[in-house]
């Protein structure tokens, strides 16, 4: 009887547990694809030559960046670029 009882408690801890990690994943999921997004409408919009910088570009090493950092990660490298920081 109390080997049923553990099961269920291990079943609905790693229920939370698979619970939670998805929940996380989908809010990761969704910055990356902001920052991506957000990466597009800069260089659509041309904003960096407004500051009399180039593009960002598509570099593996940007998309990298604004895909794990997020909305986060562009506005690192739209500060870096500022600076005059090359990626």
């Amino acid at each position: 009887m109390s080997s049923v009882i553990v099961a269920i408690l291990l079943v609905v801890a790693i229920v939370a547990v698979v619970y939670y990690l998805v929940k996380q994943f989908s809010v990761l999921i969704v910055n990356a694809v902001a920052g991506l997004m957000l990466l597009v409408l800069l260089n659509f919009f041309h904003v960096m030559q407004w500051m009399g910088k180039p593009d960002l570009g598509y570099e593996l090493a940007t998309v990298l960046i604004c895909a794990i950092g997020g909305v986060p990660g562009v506005c690192i490298l739209v500060l870096l670029d500022i600076l005059g920081v090359t990626i």
